[in-house]
Protein backbone atom coordinates (compact mmCIF):
# COMPACT_ATOMS: atom_id res chain seq x y z
CA UNK A 1 0.00 0.00 0.00
CA UNK A 2 1.35 3.40 -1.06
CA UNK A 3 -0.17 6.08 1.17
CA UNK A 4 -0.67 9.66 0.00
CA UNK A 5 0.33 11.19 3.33
CA UNK A 6 -0.62 14.76 2.47
CA UNK A 7 -4.12 13.74 1.36
CA UNK A 8 -4.77 11.89 4.62
CA UNK A 9 -3.25 14.59 6.83
CA UNK A 10 -5.22 17.49 5.30
CA UNK A 11 -8.42 15.46 5.34
CA UNK A 12 -7.87 14.58 9.00
CA UNK A 13 -7.09 18.17 9.98
CA UNK A 14 -10.12 19.78 8.36
CA UNK A 15 -12.49 16.99 9.41
CA UNK A 16 -11.89 17.95 13.04
CA UNK A 17 -10.97 21.65 12.75
CA UNK A 18 -14.33 22.55 11.24
CA UNK A 19 -15.94 21.67 14.58
CA UNK A 20 -13.87 24.41 16.21
CA UNK A 21 -12.04 21.97 18.48
CA UNK A 22 -8.31 21.34 18.04
CA UNK A 23 -6.90 18.41 20.00
CA UNK A 24 -3.70 19.41 21.85
CA UNK A 25 -1.18 17.98 24.28
CA UNK A 26 -0.85 19.43 27.77
CA UNK A 27 1.93 21.64 26.39
CA UNK A 28 -0.42 23.02 23.75
CA UNK A 29 1.00 21.14 20.76
CA UNK A 30 -1.80 20.57 18.19
CA UNK A 31 -2.33 16.89 17.36
CA UNK A 32 -5.80 16.74 15.79
CA UNK A 33 -4.50 15.98 12.28
CA UNK A 34 -2.21 13.25 13.60
CA UNK A 35 -5.01 11.65 15.58
CA UNK A 36 -7.36 11.68 12.59
CA UNK A 37 -4.62 10.48 10.23
CA UNK A 38 -3.97 7.41 12.36
CA UNK A 39 -7.67 6.58 12.47
CA UNK A 40 -8.02 6.91 8.69
CA UNK A 41 -4.83 4.95 8.08
CA UNK A 42 -5.70 2.13 10.45
CA UNK A 43 -9.17 1.74 8.97
CA UNK A 44 -7.62 1.32 5.52
CA UNK A 45 -5.08 -1.18 6.85
CA UNK A 46 -7.85 -3.20 8.49
CA UNK A 47 -9.93 -3.06 5.31
CA UNK A 48 -7.23 -3.94 2.75
CA UNK A 49 -4.62 -5.80 4.86
CA UNK A 50 -1.43 -4.72 3.06
CA UNK A 51 1.73 -6.76 3.60
CA UNK A 52 3.97 -3.77 2.89
CA UNK A 53 3.39 -0.02 3.38
CA UNK A 54 5.16 3.17 2.23
CA UNK A 55 4.02 6.74 2.97
CA UNK A 56 4.83 9.58 0.54
CA UNK A 57 4.92 13.31 1.26
CA UNK A 58 5.25 16.70 -0.40
CA UNK A 59 8.21 18.85 0.62
CA UNK A 60 8.33 22.63 0.87
CA UNK A 61 9.89 24.65 -1.93
CA UNK A 62 9.19 24.90 -5.66
CA UNK A 63 8.48 21.83 -7.77
CA UNK A 64 9.35 21.28 -11.41
CA UNK A 65 5.72 22.12 -12.25
CA UNK A 66 6.00 25.55 -10.63
CA UNK A 67 9.10 26.16 -12.73
CA UNK A 68 7.14 25.22 -15.87
CA UNK A 69 4.17 27.39 -14.89
CA UNK A 70 4.68 30.03 -12.20
CA UNK A 71 0.97 30.18 -11.29
CA UNK A 72 0.84 26.43 -10.54
CA UNK A 73 -0.99 26.00 -7.22
CA UNK A 74 -0.73 29.77 -6.84
CA UNK A 75 -4.29 29.92 -5.53
CA UNK A 76 -3.52 27.76 -2.49
CA UNK A 77 -3.75 29.47 0.88
CA UNK A 78 -1.06 28.94 3.51
CA UNK A 79 -1.46 25.91 5.75
CA UNK A 80 -3.26 26.71 9.04
CA UNK A 81 -0.89 27.52 11.92
CA UNK A 82 -2.15 24.55 13.93
CA UNK A 83 -1.35 22.17 11.08
CA UNK A 84 2.23 23.27 10.42
CA UNK A 85 3.92 21.57 13.44
CA UNK A 86 2.01 18.38 12.65
CA UNK A 87 3.82 17.96 9.30
CA UNK A 88 6.95 16.88 11.15
CA UNK A 89 5.21 15.05 13.97
CA UNK A 90 3.21 12.79 11.65
CA UNK A 91 6.38 11.65 9.90
CA UNK A 92 7.74 10.68 13.32
CA UNK A 93 4.57 8.69 13.99
CA UNK A 94 4.84 6.91 10.62
CA UNK A 95 8.48 6.12 11.38
CA UNK A 96 7.42 4.63 14.73
CA UNK A 97 5.15 2.28 12.76
CA UNK A 98 8.23 1.04 10.89
CA UNK A 99 6.94 2.60 7.66
CA UNK A 100 9.36 4.43 5.32
CA UNK A 101 8.64 8.13 4.69
CA UNK A 102 9.45 8.93 1.06
CA UNK A 103 9.74 12.37 -0.57
CA UNK A 104 12.05 14.15 -2.99
CA UNK A 105 12.83 17.84 -3.40
CA UNK A 106 11.31 19.38 -6.51
CA UNK A 107 8.67 16.68 -6.89
CA UNK A 108 5.29 16.04 -5.32
CA UNK A 109 4.06 13.06 -3.34
CA UNK A 110 2.09 12.04 -6.47
CA UNK A 111 5.34 11.68 -8.40
CA UNK A 112 6.97 9.61 -5.66
CA UNK A 113 3.89 7.37 -5.54
CA UNK A 114 3.87 7.02 -9.33
CA UNK A 115 7.55 6.10 -9.36
CA UNK A 116 7.26 3.54 -6.57
CA UNK A 117 4.09 2.06 -8.04
CA UNK A 118 5.89 1.59 -11.36
CA UNK A 119 8.83 -0.10 -9.63
CA UNK A 120 6.97 -2.28 -7.14
CA UNK A 121 4.08 -3.35 -9.40
CA UNK A 122 6.59 -5.38 -11.39
CA UNK A 123 6.97 -7.64 -8.34
CA UNK A 124 3.64 -7.50 -6.49
CA UNK A 125 0.21 -5.91 -6.59
CA UNK A 126 0.08 -2.29 -5.46
CA UNK A 127 -2.72 -0.32 -3.78
CA UNK A 128 -2.60 3.50 -3.69
CA UNK A 129 -4.55 5.12 -0.84
CA UNK A 130 -5.51 8.72 -1.62
CA UNK A 131 -8.34 11.19 -2.03
CA UNK A 132 -6.87 12.59 -5.25
CA UNK A 133 -8.57 11.53 -8.50
CA UNK A 134 -5.45 12.58 -10.45
CA UNK A 135 -3.97 9.28 -9.25
CA UNK A 136 -6.38 7.37 -11.49
CA UNK A 137 -3.83 7.76 -14.29
CA UNK A 138 -1.67 5.25 -12.35
CA UNK A 139 -4.24 2.45 -12.48
CA UNK A 140 -2.93 -0.70 -14.17
CA UNK A 141 -3.57 -4.46 -14.09
CA UNK A 142 -1.29 -4.64 -11.03
CA UNK A 143 -2.04 -1.21 -9.47
CA UNK A 144 -5.40 -0.23 -7.99
CA UNK A 145 -6.26 3.22 -6.65
CA UNK A 146 -8.34 3.43 -3.47
CA UNK A 147 -10.14 6.77 -3.34
CA UNK A 148 -11.18 7.86 0.14
CA UNK A 149 -14.69 9.24 -0.09
CA UNK A 150 -16.57 11.35 2.46
CA UNK A 151 -16.74 9.70 5.86
CA UNK A 152 -14.32 7.24 7.43
CA UNK A 153 -14.37 3.74 5.96
CA UNK A 154 -15.96 4.84 2.68
CA UNK A 155 -13.81 3.87 -0.30
CA UNK A 156 -14.04 3.50 -4.07
CA UNK A 157 -11.51 1.10 -5.59
CA UNK A 158 -10.47 1.70 -9.20
CA UNK A 159 -9.05 -0.96 -11.47
CA UNK A 160 -8.72 -0.64 -15.25
CA UNK A 161 -12.12 -2.30 -15.58
CA UNK A 162 -13.98 -0.17 -13.02
CA UNK A 163 -12.35 3.03 -14.33
CA UNK A 164 -13.54 2.25 -17.85
CA UNK A 165 -16.98 1.24 -16.61
CA UNK A 166 -17.42 4.57 -14.81
CA UNK A 167 -15.72 7.02 -17.19
CA UNK A 168 -15.19 5.12 -20.47
CA UNK A 169 -11.52 6.09 -20.22
CA UNK A 170 -8.27 4.21 -19.90
CA UNK A 171 -5.81 5.46 -17.24
CA UNK A 172 -3.62 7.48 -19.59
CA UNK A 173 -6.66 9.32 -20.91
CA UNK A 174 -7.17 10.87 -17.47
CA UNK A 175 -4.19 13.09 -18.35
CA UNK A 176 -5.75 14.10 -21.68
CA UNK A 177 -9.02 15.10 -20.01
CA UNK A 178 -7.14 17.20 -17.43
CA UNK A 179 -5.13 18.88 -20.19
CA UNK A 180 -8.34 20.04 -21.84
CA UNK A 181 -10.40 21.05 -18.80
CA UNK A 182 -7.55 22.22 -16.55
CA UNK A 183 -7.58 21.96 -12.77
CA UNK A 184 -8.90 24.75 -10.56
CA UNK A 185 -7.33 23.15 -7.47
CA UNK A 186 -3.84 23.14 -9.03
CA UNK A 187 -4.57 26.45 -10.79
CA UNK A 188 -3.87 25.67 -14.42
CA UNK A 189 -6.55 26.52 -16.97
CA UNK A 190 -6.36 23.93 -19.74
CA UNK A 191 -8.35 25.21 -22.70
CA UNK A 192 -10.48 28.15 -21.61
CA UNK A 193 -14.15 27.47 -22.12
CA UNK A 194 -13.86 23.68 -22.19
CA UNK A 195 -15.26 21.96 -19.12
CA UNK A 196 -15.30 18.38 -17.93
CA UNK A 197 -18.28 17.28 -20.03
CA UNK A 198 -16.77 18.47 -23.32
CA UNK A 199 -13.28 17.23 -22.39
CA UNK A 200 -14.62 13.75 -21.64
CA UNK A 201 -16.59 13.63 -24.89
CA UNK A 202 -13.59 14.71 -26.98
CA UNK A 203 -11.18 12.20 -25.40
CA UNK A 204 -13.71 9.37 -25.57
CA UNK A 205 -14.28 10.09 -29.26
CA UNK A 206 -10.74 10.86 -30.46
CA UNK A 207 -8.61 9.02 -27.89
CA UNK A 208 -5.92 11.63 -27.21
CA UNK A 209 -4.88 15.24 -27.67
CA UNK A 210 -3.13 14.25 -30.90
CA UNK A 211 -6.31 12.54 -32.09
CA UNK A 212 -8.33 15.66 -31.36
CA UNK A 213 -5.84 17.94 -33.13
CA UNK A 214 -5.81 15.64 -36.16
CA UNK A 215 -9.59 16.00 -36.36
CA UNK A 216 -10.10 19.71 -35.68
CA UNK A 217 -12.14 20.02 -38.87
CA UNK A 218 -14.68 17.58 -37.40
CA UNK A 219 -15.29 19.73 -34.32
CA UNK A 220 -17.82 22.52 -33.92
CA UNK A 221 -16.53 25.97 -34.80
CA UNK A 222 -16.77 27.02 -31.14
CA UNK A 223 -14.74 24.11 -29.75
CA UNK A 224 -12.18 24.24 -32.56
CA UNK A 225 -11.61 27.97 -32.01
CA UNK A 226 -11.15 27.50 -28.26
CA UNK A 227 -8.53 24.79 -28.81
CA UNK A 228 -6.69 26.73 -31.52
CA UNK A 229 -6.58 29.83 -29.31
CA UNK A 230 -5.13 27.89 -26.36
CA UNK A 231 -2.82 25.34 -28.03
CA UNK A 232 0.25 26.28 -25.99
CA UNK A 233 -1.66 26.09 -22.72
CA UNK A 234 -3.20 22.77 -23.77
CA UNK A 235 0.24 21.20 -24.19
CA UNK A 236 1.55 22.82 -20.99
CA UNK A 237 -1.48 21.65 -19.03
CA UNK A 238 -0.84 18.11 -20.17
CA UNK A 239 2.72 18.30 -18.84
CA UNK A 240 1.41 19.63 -15.52
CA UNK A 241 -1.29 16.95 -15.27
CA UNK A 242 0.99 13.99 -15.89
CA UNK A 243 2.45 12.26 -12.83
CA UNK A 244 6.21 11.89 -13.20
CA UNK A 245 7.17 8.23 -12.70
CA UNK A 246 10.96 8.39 -12.75
CA UNK A 247 11.81 10.30 -9.57
CA UNK A 248 15.17 9.10 -8.14
CA UNK A 249 13.56 7.38 -5.15
CA UNK A 250 13.42 3.71 -4.25
CA UNK A 251 12.50 1.49 -1.35
CA UNK A 252 13.35 -2.17 -1.04
CA UNK A 253 10.54 -4.66 -0.55
CA UNK A 254 12.17 -5.78 2.70
CA UNK A 255 12.36 -2.19 3.90
CA UNK A 256 8.60 -1.64 3.76
CA UNK A 257 7.34 -4.89 5.30
CA UNK A 258 4.55 -3.82 7.65
CA UNK A 259 5.21 -5.15 11.16
CA UNK A 260 4.34 -2.98 14.15
CA UNK A 261 6.78 -2.80 17.05
CA UNK A 262 4.55 -2.64 20.13
CA UNK A 263 6.99 -0.67 22.28
CA UNK A 264 7.85 1.95 19.64
CA UNK A 265 4.21 2.62 18.78
CA UNK A 266 3.05 2.72 22.39
CA UNK A 267 5.90 5.04 23.37
CA UNK A 268 5.10 7.46 20.52
CA UNK A 269 1.41 7.54 21.38
CA UNK A 270 2.23 8.18 25.03
CA UNK A 271 4.53 11.04 24.03
CA UNK A 272 1.69 12.61 22.02
CA UNK A 273 -0.90 11.85 24.73
CA UNK A 274 -2.89 9.57 22.44
CA UNK A 275 -3.02 6.35 24.45
CA UNK A 276 -6.55 5.68 23.21
CA UNK A 277 -5.03 4.88 19.80
CA UNK A 278 -3.17 1.93 21.35
CA UNK A 279 -6.48 0.22 21.91
CA UNK A 280 -7.63 1.08 18.37
CA UNK A 281 -4.53 -0.55 16.89
CA UNK A 282 -4.37 -3.44 19.35
CA UNK A 283 -1.10 -2.20 20.82
CA UNK A 284 -0.39 -2.87 24.48
CA UNK A 285 0.30 0.24 26.56
CA UNK A 286 3.89 0.24 27.81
Amino acid sequence: MLVDGMALLFRAYFASATSGYIRRTKDGVPTNAIYGFVRYFWDAVQTYDPSHVICCWDLGGPTFRAKEYSAYKGNRSEAPDDLIPQFTLIRDVIESFGIPNISYQGFEADDCIGTLATQISQKMNVMILTGDHDMLQLVSPSTSVIIMKKGQGNYKVYTPESLYEEKQLNPRQIIEVKALMGDTSDNYPGVRGIGEKTALKLVQEYGSIEGILDNLDCLSTSVRTKIENDLDMLHLSRKLAEIHCSVPVECSIEGCLFELDNDRVSSKFEELEMKSLCQLMGVAVV
